[in-house]
């Protein structure tokens, strides 16, 4: 299945010159879904998880459907003030300005064994930002992975050294 053709081009969303990568049109589409999924499952084959971390809001879909299928837990990563017990938080830089997402201070014990999964990569930021958060309380990432790539953005630098994967890949997304 070309998964790609089911993903809708929102043109000047966010803000002007930016190309909205759309999954609402994949999630709707019971075999695109499905098959998304399964393959995200599939690239954990021989990596031990104990828990998969989600960042706000898309990757909540993604991470906690992965979580399910893999029998593991799953953490929420969050916009400030989401989360109601103590937090520690990361600001970073994203393709069309600054963010700051924070994790529960209990959510990740030391040495656990965690995946980040998100729906898009684009330059990596918020990716890296949940990664720095779980390896600040002491996790280990062991795995970080998207249902979309924009190739060329940068984000696969800013996630050197981590074990990456993406299902759909976009070319020419500068």
């Amino acid at each position: 299945m070309d998964l790609a053709k089911v993903i809708r081009d929102v043109y000047d969303f966010p803000k002007e010159g930016i190309i909205f990568k759309d999954i609402t049109t994949l999630l709707k589409d019971p075999a695109a879904f499905h098959e998304t999924m399964d393959r995200m499952v599939k690239s954990f084959e021989g990596i031990d998880v104990d828990v998969v971390v989600g960042p706000e809001s898309r990757g909540f879909i993604i991470s906690s459907v992965l979580a399910y299928a893999m029998h593991t837990g799953f953490v929420p990563v969050r916009k400030p003030g989401k989360l109601p017990a103590e937090v520690i938080r990361y600001t970073y830089d994203l393709e069309y300005g600054s963010d700051t997402i924070e994790i529960h201070k209990d959510a990740i014990q030391p040495g656990m064994r965690v995946a980040i999964a998100d729906d898009l990569l684009a330059t990596g930021g918020t990716a890296r930002a949940a990664c720095k958060l779980v390896e600040s309380l002491g996790g280990k990432v062991v795995a970080v992975r998207f249902a979309i790539e924009l190739v060329g953005l940068g984000g696969r630098e800013a996630l050197e050294g981590y074990d990456l994967d993406t299902v759909i890949k976009f070319y020419d997304c500068k």
